[in-house]
């Protein structure tokens, strides 16, 4: 069997168009790569686009019984960074693009996004909860570095008062390290950095525009000294592909002063699932079979368990493996999942101006 050739610097390789909202399938001639090569020389290089776009709201809230936010806000659509496995991916569906090359080459940014905020905030029946950011697509992706929307975002955060959660794979949380060290001195702000590997190369083919998992880790350890209530989260765990490095990400964590970590194991909903598949058969395809038939072994004969509750609880041996060397691995280090309880007390609403309110 013939091996696909990889797209350098991309997790998807395909477009993989959404059948679930009767789009019309994109298929190319089987000879199409060659009859190229020859007629116009080799395909041209993928580039990332950036569309802005103005909402007309920017804080999304949820009643998921399964997570422990229900708002949060995504400064971004689409996300650079190119995980594989990313189980945002089928948003970019809903606006007829593909969730596999589309998803991390087609961006949309919200410049908009602090006004409407501050706007939001300044509302009388607002009540404040942590705001999470980076829980559809990540903060910190590439284009923050010339968008700053995410440090706008909570320079609104910190004047008003307003506690933050933030999950991210990129060591550019750092630049805002100011504003994070200062919303920690008042128990406003909680960072998660997402460790999958500590194989470059392995981390380079799932997440092939992520920080490096060394740069993930020195991060964590730099926000710990600077006293910001950090969280090492592995996640995912692919089974027989990252769960190997799981004892070893708990122990350098710790070393750097981390004392919360997390695991979640690997969700293929909707259209993450064939293109899961198809990265596997391009990178690791004599683990092909092996790797999906752990994950339907954990998630009821399915690629994919959509059912609250259950959905982030994975079943079975091999899930109850995973606990168990989490567990100990935890032990031996000094970690414990911690669930950071942030003041949502010290709140002071904002006017549309920017002036606060009278307490």
């Amino acid at each position: 069997m013939h091996k696909p050739s990889p797209i350098k610097g991309r997790g998807a390789q395909s477009a993989a168009v959404p059948q679930r909202f009767g789009l019309a399938d994109r298929e190319r001639d089987g000879d199409w790569r060659d009859t190229i090569s020859v007629v116009d020389g080799a395909p041209a290089k993928l580039r990332t686009t950036v569309t802005e776009e103005n909402p007309k709201t920017i804080l999304s809230f949820n009643q998921s019984p399964d997570i422990n936010f229900d708002r949060s806000i995504n400064a971004y659509r689409g996300c650079e960074h190119g995980c594989v496995y990313c189980f945002a991916r089928p948003t970019h569906a809903f606006h007829d693009l593909s969730p596999g090359l589309d998803f991390e080459t087609k961006l949309f940014a919200k410049p908009s996004a602090p006004a409407l905020l501050r706007e939001t905030l300044g509302r009388r029946k607002y009540r404040p909860k942590p705001i999470a950011m980076g829980t559809n697509t990540d903060p910190y992706q590439p284009i923050e570095r010339r968008y700053k929307i995410t440090r706008q975002l909570l320079e609104i955060c910190l004047e008003t008062r307003h506690p933050v959660t933030i999950t991210t794979k990129s060591d550019r949380v750092l630049r805002d390290i100011d504003l994070l060290a200062e919303m920690a001195g008042h128990n406003l702000v909680a960072v998660a950095i997402s460790v999958t590997s500590l194989d470059p190369i392995l981390s380079s083919r799932l997440e092939p525009r992520a920080a490096s998992p060394i740069k993930r880790l020195d991060a964590l350890g730099k926000l710990a000294d600077a006293k910001v209530p950090t969280h090492c989260s592995i996640a995912p765990i692919i089974p027989a592909i990252t769960d190997c490095h799981m004892e070893a990400i708990i122990e350098q964590a710790a070393k750097r002063g981390v004392t919360s970590c997390g695991w979640i194991l690997l969700r293929l909903p909707h259209e993450v699932a064939p293109l899961f598949r198809e990265w596997l058969q391009v990178h690791y395809p004599e683990r092909a079979d092996k790797v999906m038939g752990i994950v339907r072994s954990i998630r009821n004969g399915r690629d994919n368990d959509p059912n609250f509750f259950s959905r982030l609880r994975p079943k079975g041996v091999w899930a109850e493996l995973f606990r168990a060397r989490f567990a100990i691995a935890c032990r031996k280090n000094g970690i414990v999942k911690r669930n950071f309880t942030l003041d949502s007390s010290r709140f002071r609403a904002s006017s549309v101006d920017g002036q606060l309110q009278l307490l």
